[in-house]
This record gives C-alpha cells, sequence and structure tokens, in this order.
C-alpha cells in the first residue's frame, strides 16, 4: 500500500520546487537544511520532515544536491511528464492562462480553448482559435484531456462539471467563484482568487 501523505506536505512541495529552481539559476550546487530553512521560512525539522516522505534525498554533512533534489520533486509532483489541459471559458482569466508561458515549461500544455459565446467562438486567442462548448465532446474523443481548467461564471461551471467527468476527464482546475460536488475519482483543485486578496487584506489591516 502507497503512503500517503498529509496535504499540508503535498502543498509545500511545489514551493521547494520553485526555491530549488532560484538556486539553480543562482549556480548554487548544494544546500543544507538548514540554509533553505532561512530562504523559505520554513524550519529545517519540517524541510527534513518533508522530504523523509519520499525518501530523504540528503546527505549527512553534505546538504542536498540542488540540482537532484529539484529534478527528485519534479518527478514526485508529476512534472516529468506533460499533462495536456483544456480550458473552458476564453474571457480575460482564460485568455491569460493560455498567455502563461511557464505552464508548459512545467510540463502542462494548453491544448484548446472553450466558450459558449457566439461572440468569441471562432476568435484567436493567444494563438488558439476559441471552439464552441457544443465541440468538446468531439474534441475528448478525438484528444487526450488530462485536465479541464474552469475559468467561467459559477452557474456554467456547474453544469460542466456533470458534463466533463462523462467524458474522461478527471481533474479540474477550478477557478469558478463555487466549490464544486464531484465523484471521488475525480480530483478537482480549487483556486479562490478573492480569498488571497482577503487574506491580504487581513495582514495589511493588522500590519503583518
Amino acid at each position: 500500500m502507497s503512503k500517503i501523505i498529509s496535504s499540508a506536505v503535498i502543498r509545500r512541495m511545489p514551493r521547494y520546487y520553485r526555491y530549488l529552481a532560484d538556486l539553480m539559476e543562482r549556480g548554487i550546487e548544494r544546500i543544507s537544511s538548514n540554509e533553505l530553512s532561512h530562504i523559505m521560512n520554513v524550519t529545517a525539522s519540517q524541510i527534513r520532515q518533508d522530504l523523509n516522505n519520499f525518501g530523504g534525498f540528503g546527505q549527512q554533512g553534505y546538504g542536498y544536491n540542488v540540482k537532484e533534489l529539484h529534478a527528485e520533486i519534479g518527478k514526485i509532483l508529476g512534472l516529468d511528464n506533460t499533462h495536456n489541459v483544456i480550458i473552458i471559458g476564453a474571457g480575460n482569466l482564460g485568455k491569460a492562462l493560455a498567455g502563461y508561458v511557464q505552464f508548459e515549461k512545467r510540463g502542462f500544455k494548453i491544448t484548446a480553448l472553450f466558450d459558449n459565446d457566439p461572440k468569441i467562438v471562432g476568435k484567436s486567442v493567444r494563438g488558439f482559435t476559441v471552439q464552441s462548448i457544443d465541440d468538446l465532446r468531439d474534441y475528448a474523443k478525438e484528444n487526450k484531456v488530462d485536465i479541464a481548467a474552469f475559468t467561467m461564471p459559477k452557474e456554467h461551471a456547474l453544469k460542466m462539471a456533470e458534463l466533463v467527468p462523462q467524458l474522461g476527464i478527471k481533474a479540474i482546475w477550478n477557478f469558478a467563484n463555487t466549490e464544486l460536488d464531484l465523484p471521488r475519482d475525480v480530483i478537482v483543485e480549487n483556486v479562490h482568487l478573492s480569498d488571497s486578496l482577503m487574506q491580504l487584506s487581513y495582514k495589511i489591516l493588522n500590519g503583518e
């Protein structure tokens, strides 16, 4: 049986990946857990515990090889594979996601955009021709789709959440302002942009 890793640990892994990438760009070849803790504001003990869930990777008296650890965390996160992503909702947010080049560098390949607005369908967005929602079923039959990004209003998201799993798409990146109640075999990552702003407001108010 696979070891169950807590969601808190999983949430920290992309941070390790980002910080290690920055260290590589600065030409740093190795780093200790203590040095990494100062950079990331995470205790050295927590770093060691997190990484030990996946095998540790460090050497006593040496620390971590930055390039090797970066590569291993990439494998843990599945970034050594390519994930095909479609965007449903070609408004401002959908356009922004389609144009973000870092996604493809991380193995997330935007392959198509869909919308239900006749004024948008057929137009070019960041090199993609926006397709009609009515064509989504046929597209999913003919192409491998790993992730559907929802960037539409919540009333449309609820309807799409019923359709998408039927098409064999088992992961949803949900930017719609609603929680989706889906079967356990469908993975949903909810992104609430307003939550981040409210947390920022709190920190401003409290001088943090």
